[in-house]
């Protein structure tokens, strides 16, 4: 399927690993101009974007050098990812144990860098309509257990998808949110990512976690979605095969959430 994403701007955000950058490279594939947004590029973000953009997200400042940078080398935007997400102080920790410090991480990383970019991108956004895509997790649906911070910063940016959509609908912008279950990334492969939490609190080894996680989590496919499968969505959610579709929440998750 052709999915006329050629010659569009895209920016995407976390974009060194995982799904970010199963992102950039299909969109890359599409013939899309991808502008990467990483606090580290790497190699393999290097090869597969346009322009990479060495940023910390999580700042105040990062998102203007983001779309300043955009701006300067490609005029406006068509598409906008924003990826980032998890945390530097990402922890299972209950309520009690989670200071302002874990609290205030959690929504700079996972909430306070979409409202930044987006904000930033959106005089180039909307100049000739758009789309958003806004990724999120399955925990935000799931706030009852850790990571609690992430997952209700995470419910927070899938709260914001829903206004945004509404409020953008009259630029011809869509937004839309893609909610991935247990992905196989850093964030369950890392021992500093919750699969590595996981392992040291329950003293197993992490491949036993990643293992575990699809029962755990009640994905009946049995198997944790790949990154390129959650770009995918992503990808068609950017693309006028998506033009009606807004305002919504799209879950990769292997049939975890059953609600209506």
């Amino acid at each position: 399927m052709d999915l006329d994403l050629a010659g569009k701007i895209a920016v995407v955000t976390g974009a060194s690993r995982g799904i970010g950058l199963a992102t950039v490279r299909a969109l890359r594939d599409e013939g899309a101009v991808v502008v990467a947004a990483a606090r580290r590029p790497t190699p393999d973000l290097t090869a597969a974007a346009t322009t990479t953009v060495a940023t910390d997200l999580a700042t105040a400042d990062g998102a203007t050098q983001l779309i300043e940078a955009t701006r300067r080398e490609h005029g406006h935007v068509d598409l906008l990812v924003n990826n980032v997400g998890g945390g530097a102080r990402l922890s299972l920790a209950p309520f009690g144990e989670l200071d302002d410090e874990d609290w205030a991480d959690a929504l700079a990383t996972n909430l306070m860098s979409a409202v930044r970019v987006t904000r930033a991108a959106l005089p180039l956004l909307g100049r000739n309509g758009g789309a958003i895509v806004n990724v999120s997790s399955i925990g935000a649906r799931r706030p009852d257990g850790p990571p609690l911070a992430y997952n209700v910063a995470k419910a927070a940016l899938s709260a914001l998808t829903a206004g945004l959509a509404a409020e953008l609908a009259r630029l011809g912008v869509r937004v839309n949110t893609v909610s991935p279950g247990p992905t196989r990334t850093a964030m369950w492969q890392s021992e500093h990512g919750l699969g590595g939490q996981l392992a040291a609190a329950m003293n197993v080894p992490i491949d036993a976690v990643v293992a575990g996680a699809p029962a755990q989590v009640g994905m009946v496919t049995g198997r944790l979605s790949e990154p390129e499968e959650v770009a995918s969505l992503i990808c068609f959610l950017l693309s006028g095969r998506a033009d009606n579709i807004t305002g919504a929440d799209h879950l990769v998750d292997g049939g975890a959430i059953r609600s209506l």
